[in-house]
């Protein structure tokens, strides 16, 4: 059975409720949902974790290595603009992340401009909205198969 982990970083718990033009109104909860839907429909098991702190998503990511999870899709939050530590432990693990943001980073502030942890991952999706999870969850699938 293929496994996945949903990881999402700092602030993604306030989903629905922070900044919702630009983020939305679905709760972090509900995207949850969705996406443990999908595992279900694909027959794959999803573990989600969501954390405001970076030793925990480091540690995460770490255990998902260890335990042969299949996949990661991560929104990093805006630990993706300045944690090497993250960086550094995504290089460090053999399991394929997809990094995926709600908004598109590209197309704001500055200092969103740059993902010092883009350049370790399988792969980034930016700017589709919740879509961008669903899209992550059907690469790392397709990853997998090949």
């Amino acid at each position: 059975m293929t496994k996945i982990l949903l990881l999402n970083g700092p602030n993604l718990n306030m989903l629905g409720k922070r900044e919702p033009g630009i983020y939305g109104e679905t709760t972090l909860k509900q995207l949850e949902e969705r996406i443990a839907e999908l595992a279900r429909e694909y027959g794959a098991e999803l573990e989600a974790c969501q954390s405001n702190h970076e030793g925990v998503l480091i540690d995460k990511l770490y255990e998902a290595n260890e335990a042969g999870v299949d996949g990661v899709i991560f929104n990093p939050g805006a630990f993706t603009h300045y944690s090497y530590s993250l960086r550094d432990c995504i290089a460090g693990i053999s399991v394929p992340v997809i990094e995926v943001h709600i908004s598109n980073i590209h197309a704001r502030e500055p200092f969103r401009h740059v993902s010092v942890t883009a350049v370790v991952t399988a792969g980034q999706i930016v700017g589709l909205g919740l879509k961008g999870y669903e899209l992550a969850f059907a690469a790392l699938l397709e990853k997998g198969r090949n």
